[in-house]
């Protein structure tokens, strides 16, 4: 089945701007709003303890605005081993939970849940994500395998860490790199996991990754976005995306 992939913006970039200077600018705030009168078909924040970009009056200020548009969607992203993450879901309660296993000294995530280790651990906070009643979706590495424990665990969804995707764009590893992604997508879908996708897409490299996975439900998209946004502008940059996602 194929499905039509939304577009969820992820603002941590400007977040990462406003925060060299105490001016306030620019606000991640209004880039969301102008996201999402774009046609954007959500928000993403991935809020970490030490506040290096999205602050929690960010997260309280974003959930506001969505209010507004009922259409949408707020993407928490972060480590559920975090009690401040788990706060800001009880708090706001958005529309979707991304559970990333990133540490502190991480400078951005790089792999998905082990979940030989952690599935007994993660349970619990899903469980309480849950009641909250929040979607949840486990950040993965393109493995088959791991898509059993997902579903045991009690996620509605998997987001597949696109970084090795990106970069084999180029690169004759593409192919194989490529039957991965389908391999791992096509195993959720079976179980009855929807199937997200984030990390390092671009206006570039989306395309075939929408072309090959036709079970992908929403793309969670920050850096290069906001790359492309200095070129484009934001709002159609924004349009440049939902185009690419539109066409079969």
């Amino acid at each position: 089945m194929e499905y039509m992939v939304k577009l969820s913006v992820n603002v941590n970039k400007v977040a990462t701007l406003r925060n060299t200077r105490p001016l306030g600018l620019p606000s991640p705030l209004r880039a969301a709003e102008i996201c999402l009168a774009a046609g954007a078909h959500g928000i993403t924040v991935h809020p970490r303890p030490d506040q290096r970009h999205i602050r929690p009056s960010d997260v309280d200020e974003i959930a506001e605005l969505l209010t507004r548009y009922p259409d949408a969607e707020y993407n928490i992203e972060g480590n559920p081993y975090f009690d401040e993450f788990m706060r800001h879901c009880e708090r706001v309660r958005p529309t979707q939970c991304t559970l990333v296993p990133d540490s502190l000294e991480q400078s951005t995530s790089d792999h998905g849940w082990d979940l030989t280790r952690e599935s007994e651990r993660l349970r619990p906070l899903i469980q309480e994500l849950t009641r909250y009643g929040c979607r949840v979706s486990l950040f993965l590495d393109p493995r088959p395998e791991l898509v059993v424990p997902a579903r045991e665990v009690g996620a509605d969804r998997i987001e597949l860490y696109t970084a090795p995707y990106a970069e084999a764009f180029h690169t004759a590893d593409l192919g194989s790199v490529v039957t991965a992604y389908r391999a791992t997508a096509q195993a959720a879908t079976a179980l009855g996991l929807g199937v997200n996708a984030g990390h390092d897409l671009s206006l570039q490299n989306l395309s075939l990754l929408k072309s090959q996975l036709p079970q992908l439900r929403e793309v969670s998209i920050g850096h290069a976005l906001i790359a492309e946004a200095l070129e484009f502008g934001l709002s159609d940059t924004v349009r440049r995306y939902l185009w690419l996602l539109q066409v079969e």
